[in-house]
């Protein structure tokens, strides 16, 4: 099963997810961005992450997707993939 990691990056700066999840694909992985970031900005700080970006990174590094969290307040369905 695929491994992927959820950092946030802020502004200039990246929190890097050290432990990651196994999921099923990369669908998966567009639904738990997504749930975390609801998840964030539901907190008291919210606001303050509007402009932040959640990258999905794959084991070997690379960027899977970029979701940014002001998205999250509009997508309601994860997107038809081709694959």
């Amino acid at each position: 099963m695929p491994h992927y990691f959820f950092n946030t990056r802020i502004s200039g700066d990246l929190i890097a997810d050290p432990d990651g999840k196994e999921l099923r694909d990369a669908d998966q992985a567009w639904q738990v961005a997504r749930a975390m970031i609801v998840e964030l900005l539901s907190s008291n700080h919210g606001k303050a992450l509007l402009k932040a970006v959640l990258e999905v990174t794959d084991s070997e590094g690379e960027i899977v997707l970029e979701f940014p969290f002001a998205e999250a307040l509009f997508n309601r369905k994860a997107p038809a993939t081709k694959h």
